[in-house]
């Protein structure tokens, strides 16, 4: 097989939480723990760090590989979801996985793959833990999938864990109260390791500290312990508390034998795009007009980022909008701009909501748009329409953004 072919396998030949949602959701660690113990448990092998959260995960995780990368350590990078290419989830020093190494991972193990029906999730865990031993990475930065306690990632024993703050998504995996989603989040605290959290909730604050104070490790609050943060390059005022988390969680790092000056310090989280590859955060696309896109996805993401939309100047705002199925629109419709025109479309994945039911809830609520079968309509169309000084954003979904990239 070539790599297109293999890929294609992995897709389709095995379910897979981004496309399909709960049907690819095991609520077991014992195929990730049988496919370690198959490959000689490579993720005892390598130091990592371990990132959970609901929003900012995957931003905190980018930069600190960037400030490690820029203190010349070899760093290891596992981030999920992909959006052009499968590759992306899985880096070293920046640079993605070679297509020959995934294909000859799958070659060589694939009828143990078959005959203990993993998961997408579950080997491509194995893959990446595997690619980062046989390269001798010096750290991995690894970022959970989904909730934690019960994520394929959560075999390791890292040098701490990192929980970046808790809100309402895939509570049809992990619970429907922020309690519920935190106590599945806790479950990347380890024994004798210590953790950070970049917010504090008073929601949730007694289930991270009863937890730690139980496993006798060290808890740390990133938000009450950093004042200052440093300039970076990922732009966007909700990247600040992202910044705080990064930080403390780098300065626990230096007590456990890593080392950076102050200057790599600064210098790594002003390349972290240059460093790690990393898009779709607050991206300016293109200019005259304005397009920015966002992969902000859940109702507290999307908060920040809408606040965000508001301080740019522009004539008129246009939003190219796209939602998973799973999404319930009543509790996040009311968050968007009623100024504004909508281009409302359906990313091409089984997990889309459809483009009918979502310009309907919205134009019934007073939101002036109409649907596109496709999100290439509709971005066409908001770039067909609007005008210099206009600005047009584009999110709802990752799915959505990675269409227009």
């Amino acid at each position: 097989m070539n790599y297109s072919q293999t890929t294609a396998w992995m897709f389709s030949r095995l379910p897979m939480y981004q496309k399909q949602g709960a049907s690819a959701y095991k609520k077991d660690l014992s195929r990730t723990q049988l496919l370690s113990s198959y490959l000689n448990q490579p993720e005892q092998n390598f130091k990592s760090v371990h990132i959970g959260g609901t929003n900012g995960k995957g931003s905190t995780a980018h930069m600190m590989a960037a400030v490690l990368q820029q203190a010349g350590y070899k760093v290891g990078l596992y981030t999920s979801p992909h959006l052009k290419d499968f590759r992306e989830r899985i880096r070293i020093d920046g640079h993605k996985i070679p297509e020959a190494f995934v294909i000859e991972f799958i070659q060589k193990h694939k009828t143990f793959l078959e005959s203990q029906q993993l998961s997408f999730f579950e080997m491509t865990v194995g893959l990446a833990f595997e690619f980062f031993f046989q390269k001798r990475v010096e750290i991995a930065i690894i970022e959970v999938g989904l909730g934690g306690r019960l994520d394929s990632t959560n075999i390791i024993s890292p040098e701490l864990s990192v929980i970046t703050n808790i809100g309402l998504d895939h509570t049809q995996f992990l619970g429907d109260t922020l309690q519920k989603i935190a106590n599945e989040k806790a479950g990347i605290i380890k024994a004798n390791t210590p953790v950070v959290i970049g917010e504090s909730q008073t929601e949730v604050n007694a289930i991270f500290t009863q937890k730690a104070s139980a496993l006798k490790s060290d808890i740390y609050f990133a938000d009450q312990e950093i004042s200052q943060v440093l300039d970076c390059s990922l732009l966007g005022n909700y990247q600040q508390k992202n910044i705080k988390t990064a930080l403390k969680a780098l300065g626990i790092l230096e007590t456990r034998g890593f080392s950076f000056s102050q200057q790599q310090l600064k210098k790594g989280l002003l390349s972290v795009q240059k460093h790690t590859g990393l898009r779709g955060r607050w991206e300016l696309l293109s200019e005259y007009p304005n397009i920015i896109c966002d992969t902000a996805h859940n109702k507290e993401g999307l908060k920040l980022v809408i606040a965000q939309l508001q301080q740019q100047a522009f004539k008129r705002l246009h939003i190219v909008l796209g939602v998973l199925a799973e999404k319930s629109l009543d509790s996040f419709t009311d968050i968007f701009p009623k100024k504004a025109k909508y281009y409302f479309c359906q990313p091409n994945i089984p997990r889309a909501m459809d483009v009918k039911l979502l310009t309907q809830t919205f134009n019934k609520k007073g939101y002036k748009g109409q649907g596109y079968d496709s999100v290439e309509k509709a971005f066409t169309t908001a770039k067909e329409q609007a005008l210099k000084e206009d600005l047009i954003f584009v999110g709802g979904s990752t799915f959505v953004v990675a269409e227009v990239l």
